[in-house]
Parts: structure tokens; sequence; C-alpha cells
């Protein structure tokens, strides 16, 4: 073990150590941003290339959350603004994300994954091996709910939520003046990609950037954010321990 390794050791330790007994986020969005940027700054050509090492990341994030006894995360993993990529990146892109979800359903691992994203967007063949990963993990226990943000947009999201919310008005014989009566903001949230679970506590962002590009824009009205200036293949376990400090310091207001 060299000097380095022995003093990121001891911090780690010492990180973990004062958590102990803090406020835990119950839902965690982490934005893992940076890929193409890192891939750059290593010299590699092909951005994929950082896409790649990007997702062999996301194994280790959901370790730690689960250690952390986080219950909930949710990856954006692809933006409906980044299906306008050129094909020559796009389709590689693709490829890793639906390696990486069917990695994160195979047997021995705890997830419970959820697809959050417009898949009618995706090539065929992307959605079903998606939806495929996510019923093969239904049923699951002792790992966290992890929803896979593929193909999403927040104002998307929305949209869907209000047409989905008309619809179930419609079949049950409502009209439009009925609903206008009644409707209130958990209407539209019992029909969110992520219905069902609590809005996230903490959204991460690495690479620097300091924007939501649309993530989870519903849920995050009252989420603390956290942005680390790494890329994120290079987002370590340190990095992850101080947002949750970071998380753990801050006094919520929810507005009052």
């Amino acid at each position: 073990m060299t000097l380095r390794d022995l003093l990121y050791s001891v911090y780690e330790r010492r990180l973990t150590a004062k958590l102990a007994g803090k406020p835990v986020p119950r839902h965690v969005g982490v934005m893992c941003d940076g890929n193409r940027r890192w891939a750059r700054e290593m010299g590699y050509v092909d951005p994929n290339d950082g896409h790649r090492v990007g997702a062999a990341k996301i194994k280790h994030v959901l370790n730690w959350c689960d250690q952390a006894g986080i219950g909930h995360v949710t990856l954006y993993l692809l933006a409906t603004d980044n299906l306008r990529r050129p094909a020559s990146e796009l389709d590689p892109l693709l490829q890793i994300i639906e390696d990486l979800v069917t990695e994160l359903a195979e047997d021995g691992n705890p997830w419970r994954l959820r697809m959050v994203g417009a898949l009618d967007l995706l090539p065929a063949q992307t959605a079903v091996a998606l939806k495929a990963a996510e019923e093969r993990t239904q049923g699951r226990a002792g790992g966290a709910q992890v929803n896979i943000a593929v193909g999403y947009g927040g104002r998307r999201e929305i949209a869907d939520a209000v047409r989905s919310l008309l619809q179930e008005h419609a079949a049950a014989g409502g009209t439009i003046e009925e609903l206008a009566e009644v409707l209130d903001v958990d209407h539209i949230a019992e029909h969110l990609y992520t219905r069902g679970q609590p809005d996230p506590d903490l959204v991460i962002r690495t690479s620097g950037e300091q924007r939501l590009s649309g993530f989870l824009l519903w849920q995050s009205a009252h989420s603390e954010f956290y942005f680390c200036d790494v890329n994120w293949p290079d987002f370590r376990h340190v990095d992850f321990l101080r947002a949750l400090r970071s998380y753990a310091n801050r006094q919520r207001r929810y507005g009052a």
C-alpha cells in the first residue's frame, strides 16, 4: 500500500465515522455526467470509452448506497436531448446502457430496477431488453430500488403524467370540467414515472456542471443539490461520502 492509499483509507474511515447517526437521504438522484470529457482528458479517441468506464462505476455507487442505507436511487444515464447525437456515438452508448442494465439484473444482485423515461423513443431492441431486465428484478429484497433514467426528460415526464391522468379520468366517464374542479399536485404525482416513491432528498451531479438539465424537474422541488467537480469515471467513495456529509449538515426547510 502506498502512502497515498494509506492516507485515502484513513480519510475515508474518518468521513464514514462522522456520518454515524446523521440523517441519510431516502432517495438520491445521480447525474452521471462527464464521461466524454473524461475520455478526452485521458487521451481516448472514442468518447464511448468514457461511457464504458462510467458504466463500470455504477455498481460501485449502488453498493455504496446500500451500505449507507439509501433505499431509492435514480441514475440519469440518457436524456431525450441525447437521442439527437450522431448514430456513430448513440448506437454504442445505447449498447453500453443495455449491457449495464442486463448486468444489474443478473441473479445475485439485490437491486430492483425500474425504467423511467420514454422507452418508445428508443430502438425496439433496446426497449425490450431494458423492460426484460426490469421484470427480472421484481420481488427482490435487500438492495435499493434503482430507477434507470433512459430516454428521460423532465418536461416529457410531466406531459406524460398529465396525459395519463386525463386518459384515466376519461375512461372513468369523467369530464374535463369535473377534473379541473378537483385537480391538485398529488393527482399528477400519482402518474409520474417514479410514482409510489419518495422524492429525491439529494441530487448529485458530477463534472462540475451546475444545472438540472431536465432531471426530475417535478420531484426535485425540495431536493438538496451537491455538485462535484470530478468527472463521473473518477467519482470515488470519498466524493460520495462528502455528498452525504454536505446533505447531513444542511437544515432542510421545505420552503418554511
